[in-house]
C-alpha cells in the first residue's frame, strides 16, 4: 500500500461548472481513469443491482475502488437474500479484472468479515484496509470507507443495528413507492435520502462526520479524502482539504470518477439516465468538479 509523504502542495481552485466525460470514450460507454464506488449492499432488497449493471457494462476505468459495503453481512446474517442480479454484479467486478481494470476493496462496517483478508487477492480484486491514490494531477488521496469516524458504529454498535433495521424498513416503503411513481411515469425518488436531509440531526450527524475524516486526513498530510457510508454523495473542500464522499447505489446511485487530467466529479447515474431519456447528452450532480 502505497503511503503519502506531508507537506504537499494545496488543492487547486475549484470550479463550478460541470464537465462532460473523457472525450475520447467511444459513443455510449464512459471511460475515466478512476472510478469510486461504496455502499452497494449486495444483499438486501434495497441494493439497486439493475441500475448498477448498467453502469459498470458502459463505464471503463484503470483502476476501480470498492469503497466498503459492498456486501451487506449484517442483513445476510438475519435472513439470506441473493438474487441472480447481485451474483451478475460480482462477476462483472471479476470481468473487469480480467480485462485489466485494477480493481481494490477497501471494506466497510456491513462487509467487516472482509477486513480479516487484508492484503489478500479473490480473483484479482485486491483486499486493502485503506488507501493512498495519486490523481494524474499529483495529488494524494487517502481512501477509507469512513465507519472508524461513526460515533454510533464505535461507540453503540447495537443501536446502529437497530437503526439499519429501521433504515431497511424505510427503504421497502421506498420500493413501494417508486413502484407507483414508476406506474405514473414519474423518476425515481428516495424516501430515505429526504427525510435524512429533512432531520436536523441528521443533517448534523453528516456535518460532523465530514469534518472529523478531513481532520484526519489533514493530520495524514494527504490533500484529501474519499470515503462512503452515510449515503451522501458530496464533493468541497473544508478548510483547505478536498473531501470527497461516492454516495451509494441504495439510495443516491451515484459514484466518485477521476477524469484523464485528474478533474474529480460525482457521477449521478439516475439524472444521467433521466437526461438520456430526455434527448439530452449527459447530467452530473449539482456540485463541483475539482480540476
Amino acid at each position: 500500500m502505497a503511503r503519502a509523504a506531508a507537506g504537499l502542495a494545496s488543492p487547486p481552485p475549484w470550479h463550478l461548472t460541470p464537465q462532460a466525460p473523457d472525450e475520447e470514450a467511444p459513443p455510449g460507454q464512459l471511460r475515466y481513469r478512476t472510478v469510486w464506488i461504496s455502499d452497494l449492499h449486495l444483499g438486501t432488497p434495497g441494493c439497486q443491482a439493475g441500475p448498477l449493471l448498467d453502469f459498470l457494462r458502459e463505464v471503463e476505468c484503470e483502476q476501480l475502488f470498492l469503497v466498503g459495503d459492498i456486501i451487506d453481512g449484517w442483513q445476510l446474517r438475519r435472513s439470506w437474500y441473493w438474487p441472480q442480479a447481485h451474483n451478475d454484479v460480482v462477476q462483472k467486478l471479476l470481468r473487469k479484472v480480467r480485462k485489466g481494470c485494477r480493481v481494490i476493496y477497501v471494506p466497510g462496517n456491513h462487509d467487516e468479515f472482509a477486513r480479516k483478508y487484508l492484503q489478500l487477492s479473490f480473483g484479482g480484486i485486491e483486499v486493502a484496509e485503506e488507501w493512498i491514490h495519486e490523481t494524474a494531477d499529483g495529488r494524494k488521496l487517502w481512501i477509507t470507507h469512513g465507519d472508524l469516524f461513526d460515533g454510533v458504529i464505535q461507540c453503540a454498535k447495537w443501536l446502529a443495528h437497530v437503526g439499519d433495521t429501521l433504515y431497511e424498513f424505510t427503504l421497502k416503503l421506498n420500493r413501494h413507492l417508486n413502484s407507483w411513481r414508476a406506474r405514473m411515469g414519474l423518476p425515481y425518488w428516495s424516501l430515505s435520502k429526504y427525510l435524512k436531509l429533512k432531520v436536523k440531526r441528521a443533517v448534523s450527524y453528516v456535518s460532523d462526520f465530514e469534518q472529523a475524516v478531513a481532520r484526519e486526513a489533514r493530520r495524514r498530510g494527504v490533500q484529501g479524502v474519499v470515503c462512503g457510508h452515510i449515503h451522501h454523495a458530496e464533493l468541497r473542500e473544508i478548510d483547505g482539504i478536498l473531501y470527497a464522499n461516492d454516495g451509494d447505489w441504495v439510495e443516491s446511485l451515484t459514484a466518485l470518477v477521476e477524469h484523464a487530467d485528474g478533474r474529480l466529479e460525482i457521477l449521478d447515474w439516475a439524472a444521467l439516465q433521466a437526461a438520456r431519456h430526455a434527448g439530452q447528452d449527459l447530467a452530473l450532480i449539482d456540485a463541483p468538479s475539482l480540476s
